[in-house]
C-alpha cells in the first residue's frame, strides 16, 4: 500500500523556483502496473501545452490554488478541492492566470504520457 498524504505536498518547496515542477508519485518502482500518477506545481502566470491522449484517462485532484482548465475549446475555473476526469481524445490544458501557484495530484491509466500525448497546434 501506498499512502499519500496531501499535507507533505501542500508544505513541499518548489525545488525549481519560478518555474513548473512535476514529481513522479505513482510508478513501477513502488508497484503499479495499470496506473500511474504525479505532482504538480503549476507556477502562477503558466499555462501548460494543449494536448489530447488517444489512450489515457486521467483523474486530476487539485490540493491547492486555482487556475483554468481548458477542454476541447471551453474555459472551466478549478479550485482547490476540484477533481477533474480527462477522458481520451479531450483536448485539455491548465491555465494559472492568477498570482498563486497551482498544486494538484494527477492519476492516469498506461500508457506513459509520452506514448500517448499529442499536441494540438
Amino acid at each position: 500500500m501506498k499512502v499519500f498524504k496531501v499535507g507533505d505536498f501542500l508544505r513541499m518547496q518548489n525545488p525549481t523556483p519560478g518555474t513548473t515542477y512535476r514529481q513522479d508519485t505513482l510508478t513501477g518502482e513502488i508497484g503499479a502496473k495499470e496506473l500511474g500518477g504525479l505532482f504538480g506545481i503549476m507556477v502562477a502566470g503558466a499555462q501548460g501545452e494543449y494536448h489530447y491522449h488517444n489512450q489515457r484517462e486521467s483523474l486530476l485532484f487539485i490540493i491547492s490554488g486555482a487556475a483554468t482548465e481548458l477542454v476541447d475549446g471551453v474555459e472551466h475555473p478549478i479550485t482547490a478541492g476540484d477533481i477533474l476526469f480527462i477522458r481520451p481524445g479531450e483536448k485539455h490544458t491548465i491555465v494559472n492566470r492568477t498570482d498563486q501557484d497551482l498544486r494538484f495530484l494527477e492519476f492516469f491509466t498506461h500508457p506513459p504520457v509520452a506514448a500517448d500525448k499529442i499536441a494540438v497546434t
